[in-house]
């Protein structure tokens, strides 16, 4: 069975380390806030310019000036900052975050990704994404396997726009958890239930499937 997004979220808290910087990006990236190890001491940044996210509001201590990039209200924890959107960006650029999870529309072998525009819809745009692919090694994608009319979203080369090229070496997936390397998707794990035949079926791009692979547990 597809995971939830509060799933994938689940999945991708479990990358995150004691003292990490992390910034998440607009759709489901944002949930794994609500998802971070009790006893964990970590930093999420968002390009606005706060450092320090919490998980969100509840209507109790919601407060309508107090977003995140994507016009979420959010919360902030102890010990947060908050300071301008150059100052974030000069953070994002020089390296200093730790981890970045962004949502994407594809993702094919070389490690490019195409996230910010599909040609004939209105969709937000680049927002920090090209930089975030730029700024950091450790990068986690998070998206659907497959579209709605089942077309694969892993594929042998994108076909929209990139957002960066030959920058992303992991992908969550509703089916899977995927590396890249050397020109190809490695399946790692797959969702619960989720048949190794179907993950196959879904990637379009060259797939290799170890004798290793597990199953996430929840």
């Amino acid at each position: 069975m597809a995971l939830t997004r509060e799933q994938m979220a689940q999945r991708v808290a479990r990358e995150l380390k004691d003292g990490y910087y992390v910034n998440l990006g607009i759709g489901i990236p944002t949930l794994v806030a609500n998802y971070v190890p009790e006893g964990m001491q970590v930093m999420l940044q968002s390009e606005n310019g706060l450092l320090g996210m919490g998980a969100f509001p509840t209507e109790e201590t919601v407060d309508a000036d107090m977003i995140n990039a994507g016009k979420q209200t959010v919360t902030a924890v102890k010990g947060a900052s908050i300071f301008s959107s150059a100052e974030s960006f000069a953070m994002i650029r020089g390296g200093h975050v730790d981890l970045t999870v962004l949502g994407a529309f594809e993702v094919d072998v070389q490690g490019n990704i195409a996230s910010w525009m599909i040609p004939g819809k209105l969709v937000k745009g680049m927002g920090g994404a090209m930089d975030l692919v730029a700024g950091a090694d450790n990068i986690i994608v998070t998206m659907t396997h497959a579209s709605k009319d089942g077309e694969s979203k892993l594929l042998d080369q994108c076909s929209l726009p990139l957002t960066g090229a030959g920058c992303i070496r992991k992908v969550l997936t509703d089916l899977a958890y995927l590396e890249i390397d050397n020109g190809t998707f490695i399946l790692r794990e797959t969702a619960p239930g989720v048949s190794i035949a179907e993950i196959a079926e879904k990637t379009a791009g060259p797939l290799i499937v170890p004798d290793d692979v597990v199953e996430m547990t929840f």
